[in-house]
């Protein structure tokens, strides 16, 4: 498998799987059925999303072993999420702003399906954990478009770590929940805090950008 870098040039990669992920990515677009649109895969990544959340649910009214249905449902999204936009570009049909708007309300749909689930799986003096869950991966993805706006350029990612890490992560973390349960909660608080000290960095690191822009627009004048 090799790399179509047209498909990846309108964006920057910095996470670890970023190179197989591309590659694997590359060998499925041209694979795709054309009757399968952009717009359809979109609609299969928001699909792996509620197979996330029936899993929640499923597993806290009837058995754990529904969490098996989670790490299925996050490659059901990874598929539709990754593939997308890349399959737009490929067939020339790419819609950058009406694809970008539809990418991040997606983006945060998903994220609130995937923190309501998780707030009705666990106990209820542990709720206010999906909560911040959510609160803080919206803190990343605010970050993320305020430094599209001051830098022009495009990046997903948080240094190391993007979306399809963050997927596996939530993966390997729910799979420990069915062999050991209980861990999912110390799982989500440790992740938790590594996102309040990740966006923190990251804020900082906007706010300098946004000092470098403001003094070479000030030296434009």
């Amino acid at each position: 498998m090799k790399t179509n870098k047209k498909l990846f040039a309108d964006r920057k990669r910095t996470n670890i799987l970023s190179v197989p992920e591309q590659k694997f990515i590359s060998y499925l677009v041209p694979r795709i059925p054309q009757s399968i649109t952009s717009d359809g895969l979109t609609a299969i990544g928001l699909l792996g999303s509620l197979i996330i959340f029936a899993s929640f649910v499923l597993a806290n009214y009837y058995t754990i072993n529904y969490l098996w249905l989670a790490p299925f449902g996050f490659f059901v999204q990874w598929f539709g999420d990754s593939l997308d936009g890349r399959i737009a570009y490929y067939r020339n049909k790419s819609r950058k702003w009406y694809g970008f708007a539809l990418d991040i309300v997606m983006d945060w749909i998903s994220t609130v399906f995937i923190g309501l689930g998780f707030h009705l799986y666990v106990e209820s003096e542990y709720e206010i954990m999906g909560f911040l869950l959510v609160a803080l991966y919206g803190w990343a993805m605010i970050i993320s478009q305020l430094r599209y706006k001051i830098t022009d350029k495009y990046t997903i990612d948080a240094g190391l770590l993007g979306p399809t890490e963050v997927r596996v992560i939530l993966c390997l973390v729910i799979i420990l929940e069915i062999l050991i349960p209980g861990t999912i909660l110390y799982a989500v608080f440790l992740i938790c805090v590594a996102l309040f000290f990740i966006n923190l960095v990251d804020t900082k690191k906007l706010m300098d950008l946004g000092d470098e822009r403001d003094a070479a627009e000030k030296m434009n004048l």
